[in-house]
């Protein structure tokens, strides 16, 4: 795991509230700190060798789709390089928002791992493009519909989707031992409103779905009308699907200051539409995580969503 990644995490709440309602904030530089901050809580010593996450590494890719530069960060797990495990296949999460989401699905999972208790499973973090502010990066790729009501870029999403199954997991599956048929997706804010979006239009690309505090508000809702699109369309919706939300990401009393979306009713209200279908091929899991907010939600969502999906019997 590179340092510039590492740095990046460090004011990924920036980032992430931006997914969160229509507040402003405070601009961002490329590596995600906010314009002038002194940054004292990087500075190193002299010749001090920067920290390394275990059975890591990172991938350079350029994105011929994308015409953009992006970072693949991958950690396999205990065993994965042992001879007797040299023909095993493992299940795999990738991650959106990587120099982040990687840092903590490597930091929880890692007792889990060491004390026998999860599955083993390959982590992938997918960058933001190189040499942009991750805000804009990510506004603009995880988000499926363009809206003229968030500023910035939007409505990314399809070209991203095309980037991520048509290059970025053709070059990981080649270079690591991959089951193609236990693949999950995780993401947070935008992330989440994306992997619902994959969800409900090419429902086969992943088996599991770990979404944390969707941002289901996006483009008016629209998340709500692919829903009922897909329902129109099929009778059965084969995937996993790990919900997510703060107890205060709403507005109003015991909610979040400045929140203007109830996320938590959103979230509901996706979760009852999904459920009414019943689906045979569905299994559905949603919670509303007790006194967290959009900047903390993911952490605890992440590992409960885990625990359903790699726990041992």
């Amino acid at each position: 795991m590179n340092l510039i990644a590492m740095r990046a995490s460090l004011a990924m709440s920036i980032a992430l509230m931006s997914g969160c309602d229509s507040r402003s904030h405070r601009e961002a530089t490329a590596d995600g700190r906010e314009a002038g901050s002194t940054d004292s809580s990087l500075s190193t010593q002299a010749g001090a060798a920067p920290f390394t996450i275990e059975n890591s590494a990172v991938l350079p890719i350029r994105s011929k789709i994308l015409g953009r530069d992006y970072e693949i960060f991958v950690k396999t797990p205990p065993g994965y390089d042992k001879p007797e495990n040299a023909g095993r296949r493992y299940p795999v999460i990738y991650l959106t928002d990587g120099p982040y989401t990687f840092q903590v699905a490597s930091g929880v999972s890692r007792v889990p791992f060491s004390q026998d208790r999860f599955n083993p499973f390959i982590i992938v973090g997918l960058s933001w493009a190189l040499g942009e502010v991750p805000a804009d990066s990510r506004r603009r790729d995880l988000t499926p519909w363009v809206s003229p009501a968030v500023a910035g870029t939007t409505g990314g999403g399809p070209a991203f989707l095309a980037f991520l199954k048509s290059e970025a997991m053709p070059l990981v599956e080649s270079r690591y031992r991959i089951d193609g048929r236990e693949r999950a997706l995780a993401g947070q804010s935008y992330g989440g409103v994306f992997g619902l979006w994959v969800a409900l239009t090419e429902p086969q690309l992943f088996k599991t779905y770990i979404l944390t505090s969707p941002s289901i508000w996006f483009a008016d809702r629209s998340i709500l009308k692919t829903e009922a699109a897909y329902a129109a369309a099929h009778k059965d919706l084969k995937a996993r699907i790990y919900l997510a939300t703060g107890s205060r990401e709403h507005p109003g009393a015991d909610g979040c200051a400045g929140c203007e979306n109830d996320m938590v009713a959103d979230q509901r209200t996706l979760t009852k539409a999904l459920a009414d279908r019943d689906y045979a091929g569905l299994q559905l899991k949603a919670e509303v995580v007790q006194g967290s907010f959009h900047e903390t939600t993911f952490p605890i969502g992440l590992i409960n969503g885990m625990q359903w999906t790699y726990l041992k019997p």
